[in-house]
C-alpha cells in the first residue's frame, strides 16, 4: 500500500510479530527527519539489524572516500537513468532479501543512505527490526544552507566537523560561514584575530564537508559591518566616516584592494564555494560630497564586488535591505498594521526610486531577501516580486536565532522558518538560508532544533504540524524515550529566559545597553528596599516579584525534567546539560528577586532570613558560573584573546562588550552582586 505523507502524519509503525514474522521484537516508532515525500510500509523485515548497521557504516565510509560501492553486502546501489526524480532524489527499499538505494546522482545515493541510517538508529534504539518499506524522496528546495556566524567566538575546531555530520544527516547541502576576523588572512594579516583558524584549517573543514555533499561558501562583510577591519589604525583612512569603524568609503580604490585580498584568502579556505556572500546590509555611506545618492553609492560598490565574483566563477549574494530602505519601500515589509491597499500605495509611490537605478543592479547577483519576522507580509512578497520581475535573482533568508540571550525564542522561530520555506517553494526559488546570528551568543547546541526545523521545511515542505515536528526532533536528538510531548521542556523554558534578561535591572533598562552608563550599579541595577519603608519596594516591583515566583516553580519543574532526560537520553546529553545550565542561571535571578522581597517585609525574622540569603548569593553565583563555563567550554572557546581589539559596537552586540565570556554574558549578575556587597556593609 502506498502512503503519501499527510500534513498530520508522523511515522508510527506498529510491527505485530504474529502477523509478519516469527520475530518477538516489540513495536517501534520511526521518526524520519526530514520527512520523505512518499513512504509505503508493508510489515516487518527479517533482515539482521546488526548486519544492516555494519553494511551502512561500510557504505558511508566508502562514499566519503569515493570508493567502489559494489562490494557492500546487504545494500545495493544503482544510478537511475532518465529518472523523473530531482538530482538529489532517491528510491529506498528494504525487503527480506536486502536493501536497495537508487538515485540519479551521488548526492541522491548519499541522501538515501542518510534515511537508512535514521531507520537503523530508530530500530536499534527500540530493540526492533527494520520495516519492510519503500520510499520515494526528493527535496522541495535545491539549496538548503545554514549560516554560521563566527564573528564573536569560535567553537573548538572538532565541533565544526561534528556539525557537518549532523547537517549531512538532515540533508542540508550548504553552509555559509560569516568569517570576519576568524580567518588568519595572509594578504591582510592584521585583520585576522590571533585565535583565528588558518587557511589550511578551514580548508580541511571544507574538504570534510564536501565529502558529505555540503558545499561551504564564505561571507566576507563589506561596505558596512566592516568594524573587524576598520577598527585597526592602519585602515582608518578607508572609513566612510573617519569617526566610525562601520563602513568603507566605496569611492576609494584602496577599499577594493583590501576587500579583494580578503576574498582571495577566504576562497583559498573555502575552495569549493559556489557563492561569495558580500554582505552589504545596514549601511549608509556619505559619498564624501560626491553628489551621489546612498543607493547609487551602494550599487557602485556592489558592481565592483560582483564583477570580482564573476571573474572567479562565483555567484555573489547581497543582503537586499539597503536598496529597499533607500527607495523608501522598506516600511511596507515590516509594519504589521498596514493593509494590502496601504502597502500597494507605498510601492506605487516609491517603486520609481528603485526603477531609476535598475540598470545599475548587477544581473549576476543573488539578492537575498532576509526577513526574520514577517515573511508572509504583503510588502515582503512585493519585494520578492520586484526583483523577479526585473530579471534579478532572489533568494530568501530566515533565522533560527536573532537577538536572544541564553537561548533562541519563539519555538526556535518555527513559524517564520516554515512560512519563508513555503513561500520559497511556492515561488520555485532555488533555495533558502537559515541565519544563526551570534550577536548575544547562546550556546550553539541550542540552535540545533531550529536547524532541524529548517531541514524539514526546506526538504519536505509542510508535512508535519509544529508539535509533530518538535516530537520528531526530540526522538532524533535524544532517542525515542524523550519523544513524548510530556517530556517537552524547551518551549516551557523560553518565557523564563526572556524575563530573566532584565529581571535584575530597573524598569526601562536593557542588559545590552549598560556599558556606556557612568554608574551602571546605581543607574541600572534594581534598587534595594528601604528598610524604613517596609512594603514600598514590593509595591513598586510587584510584577518582577510575581514573575520570579511563577518562574521559580516553573523552572524547578523544568530542571527536574532535564534531570530525568539526562538519565534516559541515548545521545546528545551535552545539549541537555547546556539547557540545564541556562535554567540554573535563570533560577539565580528568580531567587535574588524573592530575597529582596523578603527583605522588604516588616517582620524582623523574615529580614534576617533574607539577609542571610543575600549574603550567600555571591558563593551561589560563583558555583553556577563555574559550572556554566565548564559545560559551555566542552565545545566552545569562551574568551577572546587578551590582546583582542573590540570594535565600536554600533549594534550593541552583547558578545562584543568584553573579552571574557563571564564579563559580557553575566555583566549584570556581577553588578548586582557588587550592589549586594555595598548594601550589606
Amino acid at each position: 500500500m502506498k502512503i503519501p505523507i499527510q500534513p498530520a502524519i508522523f511515522f508510527l509503525l506498529t510491527l505485530i510479530a504474529a502477523a509478519c514474522s516469527p520475530s518477538t521484537k516489540k513495536a517501534a516508532q520511526f521518526e524520519l527527519l526530514p520527512s520523505p515525500k512518499e513512504i509505503s510500509i508493508s510489515g516487518q523485515s527479517s533482515l539482521n539489524l546488526t548486519e544492516a548497521e555494519m553494511a551502512f557504516d561500510q557504505a558511508k565510509k566508502t562514499m566519503i572516500e569515493k570508493g567502489d560501492l559494489e562490494g557492500i553486502e546487504k545494500i545495493s546501489f544503482q544510478y537511475l537513468q532518465d529518472s523523473d526524480l530531482k538530482e538529489e532524489g532517491y528510491l529506498l527499499e528494504i525487503n527480506d532479501q536486502g536493501i536497495s538505494i537508487q538515485a540519479p546522482s551521488d548526492a541522491g545515493l548519499w541522501y538515501g543512505l542518510m534515511t537508512l541510517g535514521q531507520l537503523i538508529q530508530d530500530a536499534k534504539d527500540q530493540d526492533a527490526t527494520l520495516p519492510l518499506v519503500k520510499i520515494k524522496d526528493e527535496p522541495s528546495l535545491d539549496y538548503r544552507a545554514v549560516h554560521l556566524d563566527v564573528k564573536h567566538h569560535l567553537e573548538k575546531k572538532e565541533y565544526y566537523f561534528e556539525l557537518m555530520d549532523r547537517f549531512a544527516a538532515q540533508k542540508i547541502n550548504a553552509v555559509i560561514v560569516e568569517i570576519e576576523d576568524k580567518l588568519k588572512y595572509e594578504l591582510q594579516p592584521k585583520v585576522g584575530s590571533s585565535d583565528a583558524f588558518t587557511v589550511a584549517e578551514w580548508k580541511e573543514l571544507s574538504d570534510y564537508a564536501l565529502a558529505r555533499h555540503i558545499r561551504i561558501s564564505p561571507l566576507v562583510q563589506g561596505l558596512g559591518h566592516a568594524s573587524f577591519i576598520l577598527k585597526h589604525p592602519d585602515y582608518i583612512p578607508l572609513r566612510d566616516d573617519p569617526e566610525s569603524d562601520w563602513a568603507f568609503n566605496p569611492l576609494d580604490e584602496k577599499t577594493y584592494q583590501v576587500q579583494f585580498d580578503l576574498y582571495e584568502d577566504a576562497l583559498k579556505a573555502f575552495p569549493y564555494a559556489n557563492y561569495l556572500h558580500v554582505g552589504g546590509d545596514e549601511v549608509h555611506t556619505t559619498g564624501r560630497n560626491s553628489g551621489k545618492s546612498p543607493l547609487e553609492l551602494q550599487l557602485i560598490w556592489l558592481n565592483r564586488v560582483s564583477e570580482y565574483a564573476s571573474q572567479k566563477g562565483l555567484t555573489p549574494i547581497f543582503w537586499d535591505d539597503m536598496p529597499l530602505k533607500n527607495a523608501e519601500v522598506y516600511r511596507s515589509i515590516y509594519d504589521s498594521k498596514l493593509s494590502q491597499a496601504q502597502v500597494d500605495s507605498i510601492w506605487t509611490a516609491n517603486e520609481p526610486n528603485l526603477n531609476k537605478y535598475i540598470d545599475l543592479f548587477p544581473k549576476n547577483c543573488v539578492y537575498m531577501r532576509w526577513n526574520y519576522d514577517m515573511p508572509e507580509s504583503p510588502g515582503n512578497n512585493l519585494a520578492i516580486q520586484w526583483f523577479s520581475d526585473n530579471g534579478l535573482k532572489v533568494m530568501g533568508a530566515t533565522a533560527g536565532q536573532t537577538r536572544w540571550n541564553l537561548m533562541p525564542q519563539d519555538q526556535s522561530n518555527t513559524n517564520n522558518i516554515r512560512d519563508f520555506a513555503l513561500i520559497s517553494i511556492r515561488n520555485k526559488a532555488d533555495g533558502l538560508l537559515l541565519t544563526l546570528w551570534d550577536d548575544d551568543s547562546p550556546h550553539f547546541e541550542l540552535y540545533q532544533r531550529g536547524i532541524a526545523i529548517f531541514a524539514e521545511y526546506t526538504w519536505a515542505g509542510n508535512k508535519r504540524s509544529t508539535d509533530q515536528l518538535h516530537q520528531a526532533y526530540r526522538q532524533r536528538a535524544f532517542g525515542p524515550a524523550l519523544a513524548s510531548a510530556d517530556l517537552e521542556f524547551i518551549n516551557a523554558l523560553e518565557a523564563p529566559v526572556a524575563e530573566w534578561k532584565n529581571l535584575l535591572l530597573d524598569r526601562g533598562r536593557d542588559r545590552n545597553r549598560l556599558r556606556k552608563l557612568e554608574n551602571p550599579i546605581e543607574e541600572a541595577v534594581i534598587p534595594f528596599p528601604d528598610l524604613d519603608s517596609a512594603g514600598k519596594w514590593s509595591e513598586n516591583y510587584q510584577s518582577k516579584i510575581q514573575q520570579a515566583k511563577t518562574n521559580l516553580a516553573k523552572v524547578d519543574s523544568i530542571l527536574n525534567q532535564i534531570g530525568q532526560a539526562k538519565k534516559t537520553a541515548l545521545r546528545n546529553t551535552h545539549q541537555l546539560e547546556v539547557y540545564e545550565q541556562v535554567a540554573q542561571v535563570v533560577q539565580f535571578s528568580n531567587r535574588a528577586i524573592l530575597a529582596l522581597a523578603e527583605l522588604d517585609e516588616p517582620s524582623g525574622e523574615k529580614r534576617e532570613v533574607a539577609l542571610s540569603k543575600l549574603k550567600e548569593l555571591e558563593t551561589e553565583w560563583a558555583n553556577i558560573q563555574s559550572r556554566v563555563e565548564e559545560v559551555y567550554g566542552k565545545t566552545r572557546q569562551l574568551d577572546k584573546p587578551s590582546e583582542y581589539m573590540l570594535d565600536q559596537d554600533h549594534h550593541v552586540h552583547l558578545a562584543n562588550q568584553a573579552l571574557k565570556f563571564r564579563d559580557w554574558q553575566f555583566y549584570v549578575e556581577g553588578l548586582f552582586l557588587e550592589k549586594v556587597k555595598r548594601e550589606l556593609r
